[in-house]
């Protein structure tokens, strides 16, 4: 199956399901009577090798991995330790040598003192180069011997093998987790080093910035941050990548706007890319981003920003992905180019997906100075939570699977006919806008000739030399510009040039550039072009303020004959421009397109290859109503666009307007999706006369979304009996085989053990804890038995509590929902989520992340044996009745 660059979310979402639920052509597994390894599909012409199971020893689960100078393997429990391998040869059913590394030095070598042990681990990125071994740690400890969150290097300094020397390079500041700093990634000329954050990782202090540091949040759209509270402390730029010498000294901004990109990667030309975690939550809005792999050049920017501000990949100040993916949690990325494998595999890059268990290859075409790619299923398999690989030295491939405390395994895949000749691949391909790029990022720093070169690539036809082009006139003194800048005459030149310069410049010269942009013959531009403007337009208002006066008319006169434009995308925003700047007409002209919005084909149409699916019944997912059920995201974009509008209004139009939400709340997305709908609506109900508000709020809906509380007695109730475990009683129940289990009974206990109070099993449940519908796909029956009866024993970072220490002594426990410069906002009842208590951060002494799940223990105790296997069951097939736990097949 080939996933093709594709901008529908919905085909995105369906061919996410289709590449993990049906079997590709040309599949095989490795070998029979191994399920480790019969669970996997392979390409025709590889095999695969089981090499190892952590959890085995009581060595954790790992994230991480590297190859020493001598070719021994070095992983990373993603809770613990270090360990170093040396790898049995290809076929050799020997198991490998581990051995726990002890980082530290003797603390007296002239006795006979222990070895001091220093606690370094907790890593999610490991590099060895430079005789030294990098390790980026993703952890703050209250331990004194824990290293926190950073950059390290472990160095032998006497010869013995083992690491005595540590230096911390650069502590992290921000949130560490599973949005933390990440991987570690060796330069092409192997000379200097490139490190991927995600986006709960403060951008640390640099000696350079390829992207200027000026980011913002440049968006005109209402903000509503995320309803469940997901990163609503975070702020522009989001994740970043960093590049750095060998001994830390010299830190260099690449680029930024990530959401959580794990892992980083060089193609056989020298060009880096990533690979960009969706936010799965957001489904059905119309700013959901799928998954997707990114070109990552000097400066670039990419748009993601916090709740609904992400930025659409059209704007002209960030760049678009080579590839949208779908839904899933990418977490390795790799190069295939020293893979001792056919032609078409060296020439791709590889990207692991944690969610649905599946390495896609990414097959590059070069288009101009960037890309266009193609995805294929490459390995899958189910349970197969993916977290790192890499091309080992002998040209195989290597990837660990785990995450999270599951059962962690190491594999092996090789070509059947090994192909280790480089003769055999053809040299890269460098296109002329490639080079032209190349050597204007040469001038994004201080440069007296960057402008001679890069002004008039401002209108070259290429988006990624444009975009090269004005980060080079960026980094040069905007007193050289600004005039030519003002002066400029060509349209598609001072469009950029307005960018820059809102970006750079003073807020005395915002009425110049009002008017400078008001000279441009709006109905010469392409649909592109007219785009890029008033996105200009948008960032001037967002940097140096709103149009007043006499000023106010001339925009408002420039801008509304525009509105309603041919597309969805100008419309989008053209609304939020002028419902922003007060435009007379702009609420009427909206809410007649809220009225009549359709999405554009390319968001609700389903390819011929999503069919498939449709006809698949191995995990039962009715897409053809999924699809149906989708919200309307350009009329979401509008209603939001409104929210925040206090002029314009009249007693029908706020009829109209309320009754759409109410409308809204039938249709299914993503789990914050009625929160993000009920967040516009109260920002709507603040702009209504106070003797009406009441009315409208019943009116959009208000009165459907207040919570009666769980009735228990309305519940499917188990027939028992039920008794009190212990957790060892609990695990010692057996569901390593089910088969011919009752998915009535599953599904019932599901609800009477309260899972559905707080989960969601195929778009039905509650949303405070994960989607449990693909939950089998990345966990065995066993872990889901051990994370149901100990739900302490892993807590995911977007699902933990936070405890808040007050200054009077008490505590506080609660999910963050929200917090500004005064106070944080909790939710402290998970059956109850919209009852908010406020904490003023002045009485506030501390906060931390709860190790303690919001989860309550206890809840199969009123199950019987057989009654928790049907539970369990029921989890491993998504709540499909087809799936072979029932049928046996």
């Amino acid at each position: 199956m080939v996933i093709k660059k594709n901008h529908s979310v919905s085909f995105l979402l369906a061919l996410s399901i289709l590449v993990f639920a049906s079997a590709c052509k040309n599949k095989e597994t490795a070998s029979k009577g191994n399920p480790k390894i019969d669970k996997l599909k392979l390409p025709s012409g590889f095999k695969a090798e089981h090499l190892y199971s952590p959890a085995d020893n009581d060595q954790g689960s790992w994230v991480a991995m590297t190859f020493d100078n001598k070719g021994r393997m070095i992983t990373a429990d993603q809770y613990g330790a270090l360990y170093r391998l040396v790898l049995p040869a290809a076929g050799d059913t020997t198991k490998p040598k581990v051995e726990k590394l002890i980082i530290g030095s003797d603390a007296d070598k002239s006795t006979d003192t222990t070895t001091l042990k220093i606690g370094m681990g907790f890593a999610q990125g490991l590099l060895y180069a430079f005789n030294s071994l990098y390790v980026m740690v993703n952890h703050n400890s209250d331990k004194d011997f824990d290293k926190n969150t950073g950059m390290y290097r472990l160095q032998d300094t006497d010869g013995d093998d083992q690491f005595d020397k540590i230096t911390l390079i650069k502590s992290l500041e921000g949130e560490p987790g599973e949005h933390g700093p990440h991987s570690i990634i060796l330069s092409p000329d192997k000379k200097s080093i490139y490190i991927a954050a995600g986006n709960h990782v403060d951008v640390p202090e640099m000696e350079t910035y390829r992207l200027p540091p000026v980011w913002q949040e440049d968006n005109l759209f209402p903000q509503i941050k995320d309803p469940r509270g997901h990163a609503n402390n975070r702020k522009a730029p989001g994740g970043w990548i960093a590049h750095m010498d060998s001994l830390g000294n010299h830190w260099e901004m690449v680029g930024a706007g990530f959401r959580n990109e794990f892992d980083i990667a060089f193609n056989e030309a020298g060009d880096l890319f990533t690979y960009d975690s969706d936010m799965e939550w957001d489904f059905g809005m119309p700013w959901y981003r799928p998954t997707r792999i990114c070109h990552v050049t000097s400066g670039s920017e990419f748009g993601w920003r916090t709740g609904n501000g992400k930025w659409s990949a059209s704007y002209p100040d960030n760049l678009p992905p080579v590839l949208n993916i779908g839904q899933g949690s990418p977490t390795s990325l790799i190069s295939g180019s020293n893979a001792a494998f056919p032609e078409k595999y060296r020439k791709s890059i590889f990207a692991f997906d944690w969610s649905f268990g599946i390495i896609y290859a990414i097959y590059l075409e070069p288009n101009g100075a960037s890309y266009t790619a193609q995805a294929e299923e490459f390995i899958s398999g189910s349970p197969l939570p993916l977290t790192d690989g890499l091309i080992g030295p002998d040209g195989a491939m290597y990837f660990l699977t785990g995450g999270r405390r599951l059962e962690s395994d190491l594999y092996r895949i090789s070509a059947t006919t090994p192909d280790k000749s480089n003769a055999s691949v053809s040299p890269a391909t460098i296109t002329e806008e490639n080079k032209l790029r190349r050597s204007l990022e040469k001038y994004h720093e201080p440069n007296k000739n960057a402008l001679e070169m890069a002004w008039p690539n401002l209108k070259h036809e290429d988006r990624f030399v444009r975009y090269a082009a004005r980060i080079a006139v960026e980094h040069q003194p905007v007193a050289t510009w600004q005039e030519r800048a003002l002066n400029e005459t060509d349209p598609i030149i001072l469009t950029e040039a307005m960018i820059a310069l809102a970006r750079q410049g003073k807020q005395s010269i915002k009425n110049k550039m009002f008017q400078v942009l008001m000279k441009v013959d709006y109905e010469k531009l392409s649909p592109i072009q007219q785009l890029d403007i008033v996105r200009a337009f948008e960032v001037l208002i967002f940097r140096m303020g709103k149009p007043e006066g006499q000023m106010k008319d001339q925009v408002v006169a420039y801008l509304d004959p525009k509105f309603p434009a041919s597309s969805n995308e100008l419309n989008r925003v053209l609304c939020k421009v002028l419902v922003f700047i007060g435009a007379p007409g702009a609420v009427e002209k909206t809410l007649t397109l809220l009225a009549s919005a359709k999405d554009d084909p390319m968001e609700k149409t389903v390819s011929a290859s999503s069919d498939l699916i449709m006809r698949n019944p191995q995990y039962g997912l009715d897409i053809a109503n999924m699809l149906a059920n989708v919200p309307p995201a350009q009329q979401t974009y509008y209603a939001t666009v409104l929210s925040e509008a206090s002029s314009g209004w009249t007693t029908a139009r706020q009829e109209e307007y309320f009754k759409w939400f109410a409308k809204a709340f039938t249709y299914k997305g993503g789990v914050s999706y009625v929160g993000f709908i009920d967040k516009a609506r109260r920002k709507a109900l603040a702009h209504t006369p106070a003797k009406k508000t009441s009315y409208y709020d019943t009116l959009s809906g208000g009165a459907l979304l207040t919570e009666s509380g769980n009735d228990l007695a309305d519940l499917p109730q188990p027939k028992g009996p039920g008794k009190w475990r212990s957790k060892e009683e609990a695990l010692a129940i057996d569901v390593t085989s089910l088969t011919n289990r009752d998915f009535v009974t599953g599904k019932n206990m599901f609800a009477a053990s309260l899972c559905s109070s707080c989960h969601t099993m195929k778009g039905e449940g509650g949303n405070i804890g994960p989607d449990l519908t693909q939950v089998g796909s990345r966990f065995t029956a066993r872990d889901i038995l051990v994370h149901t009866v100990d739900p302490n024993k892993e807590v995911s970072d977007q699902y933990a509590a936070t405890v808040f220490t007050m200054k009077d002594g008490s505590s506080v426990v609660g999910r963050l929902i929200n917090e500004d410069d005064g106070k944080y906002v909790v939710s402290q009842n998970p059956f109850s989520p919209q009852t908010l208590r406020e904490l003023p951060k002045a009485e506030v002494l501390s906060t931390k992340l709860s190790k303690v799940s919001l989860m309550l223990p206890g809840l199969t105790n009123r199950l019987n044996d057989e009654e928790i296997k049907d539970l369990i069951a029921y989890m491993v097939a998504g709540g499909n009745k087809d799936h072979k736990v029932y049928t046996g097949k």
